[in-house]
């Protein structure tokens, strides 16, 4: 099972649909279900989606050393493609994860789908609750 936050999930809808024709691949990182303050009667080490890494953030290294500097050591173990042309499943030239989100057009609920890293496809449940508060300090 994939668990994602619904602003999560709308977010990821809209900046496939402003990039069509063009495709998006971006890192996704989770949170703890116990570190929720709503009860999600899920495990508290069961992860949910509740972030995404911009693509760009870490370009320029990424192209000269080829390491990803923008996503955190130890997050980003899921991502979110789109197809703007399908299909609606992993393809070779997608960058695999633990798991990974696909969506197509028309870029709603019905056209996403979750999978493993081998393509077997996976239930994918949008949760509508909002990710605890970050800070930035300790």
């Amino acid at each position: 099972m994939v668990y994602i936050t619904r602003g999560l999930f709308d977010a990821l809808l809209e900046m496939a649909d402003d990039e069509e024709p063009s495709s998006v691949s971006v890192v996704l990182a989770s949170t703890p279900a116990g570190e929720f303050d709503a009860d999600l009667s899920l495990d508290a080490e069961t992860p949910v989606l509740t972030h995404f890494y911009f693509p760009e953030a870490s370009g320029s290294v990424t192209a000269v050393f080829g390491v990803d500097l923008g996503t955190p050591a130890g997050r980003g173990r899921a991502r979110f493609v789109s197809h703007p042309q399908g299909p609606l499943e992993p393809t070779r030239e997608d960058t695999f994860a633990a798991a990974i989100v696909v969506a197509v057009p028309p870029w709603d609920d019905a056209s996403c789908a979750a999978f493993d890293r081998n393509g077997g496809e996976l239930p994918l449940d949008v949760l509508d609750v909002e990710p605890p508060e970050e800070s930035v300090a300790g």
